[in-house]
C-alpha cells in the first residue's frame, strides 16, 4: 500500500467512525472537571471506561491524596494508554481534562454537549477534550490499517494543566512512568505550536491596620498601599510593549491583575488586601530576573507607606516552552498533512498561552502543539461562556493526527 493510498485509508476511517468520535467527546463534556475545585478523578473513570470499550488498556494513576490537597485540588487520576507495535521511536500525545469553571452568560449546557450548527457545545469541548477524541481515534485509525508499524504511541490524559502541570505530566515524568522520544500536545488554533510564553503568578500580601473610618488616622490604610503597587505594575505594562520577541506569534510580555480581595466594611480602614497577578514572559526572558524585578517595584512601591508590609508569595513558575533541534519530524509531517487536509497553509508558529507541554521540553523531549484546535482560541470562546468546536475542525484534525502518526511509526 502507497503513502497516498494508506492516507486515504485513513481519513476514510474517520469518516466512517466519526459518528462514534463525537459521541464519545459528547460523553467527556458531560462529566464537569471545573478546577477549583478540582474533583477530577470521576472524569478519569469515565474515560478509562470509554477506552476500554476500543480495546485499549488503561493504567490508572492516582495522585496522592495529600499533594493533591496541598495543591488546593481534591482528586487527580492521571491516565496512561500504550500501545505497542514494534522497535522504535515512542510517539507521545498529551490532552488535559481539567478546566476552568463555566462563568456566567452560557446559552447551551455548558455539561450538555449539545450539538447545533455545526458545532459541539461545552465546557472544555475546545481545550482540551476534544484532543482525547482526536488522539484516541486517530490511534485507532493507524491501528485500523493492519500495517506493521515501528515504535508506539502512548496516550497521557491528565488533570493540572490549570494549575501548572506539576501533577499531571509533571508528576508522571517525574516518577519514571512515561518518557516519548517524541510528543504532541493538545492544540488550541490551525497552527502548529513549536514555542509559548512562559508564566509567573504571584500572590502580593499588603499589610495594614484596621480603624474606624471617622478617625482614619487610627488605622493604616492597606488599600491605598495597594493601590501604589496597582499603579507602578500597570505601568510595568507600558514599557513591556517596547520589547518584541523574535518568535512569530507572540509578541511582548504583559501583565494582569487578576484578583483583588481586601476590606472588611464601608466604614473601616482596610487592613489587608490581597492581589494576584499574572506575568506572561516572552521566551527570550530570563524568569529568575522577572521575579526578581516584580519583588522588588512592589517593595519599593511601599517603602514610604506608614505602617505598611508586604508578602510577596510565587504561586507559579512555568518557563517558556523552547523548541528543541529534534521537533522537526513532528513539525514537518503535522505541517505538510494540516496543509494538505485543511486546503490552506499550515505552519509553525509560537503562541502568548501557557501550557504543561513545556514539562517535556525541560527534560529534553522535542513536544509541539496540535490538535483539535480552532483557527483561533478566541473564535472557540474557550474559557468562556459557550465554549465550542467545530465539527469539521475535529473531523480534520484527527486525519492530520492519524497521518501523522502513520508517517513517523511506518
Amino acid at each position: 500500500m502507497t503513502s497516498s493510498s494508506s492516507y486515504d485509508a485513513l481519513d476514510a476511517w474517520v469518516d466512517a467512525h466519526f459518528d462514534d468520535e463525537v459521541q464519545f467527546l459528547q460523553e467527556l463534556v458531560r462529566v464537569p472537571t471545573d478546577t477549583p475545585p478540582g474533583n477530577n478523578a470521576p472524569h478519569a473513570e469515565r474515560t478509562a471506561d470509554l477506552l476500554n470499550e476500543f480495546g485499549f488498556e488503561v493504567e490508572r494513576h492516582a495522585v496522592p491524596a495529600q499533594d493533591v490537597d496541598n495543591a488546593g485540588l481534591q482528586s487527580i487520576t492521571n491516565l496512561v494508554v500504550r500501545r505497542q507495535y514494534g522497535e522504535g521511536k515512542t510517539i507521545g500525545l498529551n490532552a488535559h481534562g481539567d478546566v476552568v469553571p463555566p462563568g456566567e452568560g452560557w446559552t447551551h449546557d455548558p455539561y450538555g454537549g449539545e450539538v447545533a450548527d455545526g458545532k459541539l457545545y461545552g465546557r472544555a469541548a475546545a481545550v482540551s477534550k476534544c484532543d482525547f477524541a482526536t488522539f484516541a481515534f486517530a490511534t485507532r485509525a493507524i491501528e485500523s490499517l493492519k500495517l506493521p508499524l515501528k515504535g508506539g504511541v502512548e496516550m497521557y490524559f491528565t488533570y493540572d494543566e490549570e494549575f501548572g502541570g506539576e501533577l499531571g505530566p509533571g508528576w508522571l515524568l517525574g516518577k519514571g512512568l512515561i518518557k516519548p522520544d517524541l510528543l504532541i500536545a493538545a492544540g488550541f488554533s490551525y497552527q502548529v505550536i513549536t514555542a509559548h510564553n512562559g508564566c509567573l503568578q504571584m500572590e502580593v500580601t499588603v499589610h495594614g491596620k484596621m480603624g474606624h473610618a471617622a478617625v482614619p488616622d487610627t488605622g493604616d490604610d492597606a488599600l491605598q498601599a495597594a493601590t501604589l503597587i496597582l499603579n507602578v505594575l500597570y505601568h510595568q505594562n507600558t514599557l513591556y510593549k517596547k520589547i518584541s520577541s523574535q518568535v512569530k506569534g507572540i509578541t511582548h510580555p504583559y501583565l494582569n491583575v487578576g484578583l483583588i480581595q481586601g476590606g472588611t466594611n464601608t466604614n473601616v480602614v482596610p487592613g489587608k488586601v490581597v492581589l494576584k497577578l499574572d506575568r506572561r514572559m516572552i521566551p527570550e526572558e530570563n524568569p529568575v530576573h522577572v521575579e526578581a524585578t516584580l519583588r522588588r517595584i512592589i517593595q519599593e512601591a511601599v517603602a514610604e507607606s506608614r505602617g505598611i508590609t508586604v508578602d510577596v508569595k510565587t504561586m507559579l513558575l512555568s518557563l517558556a516552552l523552547q523548541p528543541l533541534p529534534g521537533n522537526k519530524p513532528l513539525v514537518d509531517a503535522l505541517c505538510q498533512h494540516a496543509s494538505t487536509v485543511f486546503g490552506e497553509t499550515i505552519e509553525a508558529s509560537g503562541t502568548p498561552l501557557y501550557t504543561d507541554a513545556r514539562l517535556f521540553c525541560e527534560r529534553g523531549i522535542p513536544a509541539v502543539l496540535y490538535g483539535c484546535g480552532p483557527r483561533t482560541v478566541l473564535e472557540s470562546n474557550a474559557k468562556r461562556a459557550d465554549e465550542h468546536i467545530s465539527l469539521d475542525d475535529l473531523r480534520r484534525a484527527t486525519k492530520v493526527i492519524a497521518r501523522t502518526l502513520f508517517d513517523l511509526l511506518h
